[in-house]
């Protein structure tokens, strides 16, 4: 059942340390880039989302490093749902450069929050239609 989206990004030397190597700090960057834009793709606006009343907070990160990330690779962010989202919604990722290489496996739990309340929610209807009918 994936829905998969590859989202595509070029290593600024901001974003590396002395050695010229992606500092790992950068990778939640990443991972947000890529699942804003997984969303955008089903035809979810994050941004509208939260003007609806709906935050998504990170609940868990995990992050595995293979191989390193330098400065001017072109990455390539591979963004999976593992499964149908209920209060909480997961990701898997793969990162890779432009040689193929699998540099980085990665994971986020997010949960469903309503911005009011401070509380979890069920995730919104829109959303689960979007991705039944995908």
């Amino acid at each position: 059942m994936p829905i998969t989206s590859e989202t595509s990004l070029k290593v600024r030397y901001a974003e590396t340390d002395q050695m010229g190597v992606v500092h790992h700090g950068n990778y939640a960057q990443y991972l947000e880039l890529a699942r804003i834009d997984w969303l955008s793709r089903l035809g979810i606006s994050y941004k509208s989302m939260e003007e609806n009343g709906v935050i998504l907070p990170v609940f868990t990160l995990d992050l595995k490093f293979k191989k390193s990330a330098f400065f001017d690779d072109n990455l390539t962010v591979k963004t999976s749902l593992r499964k149908i989202p209920t209060v909480k919604i997961i990701f898997d990722y793969e990162i890779y450069n432009q040689n193929q290489e699998l540099l980085t496996i990665a994971s986020t739990t997010l949960v469903f929050v309503n911005d009011k309340t401070r509380k979890p929610t069920s995730c919104p209807p829109y959303l689960l239609e979007k991705i039944k009918n995908y």
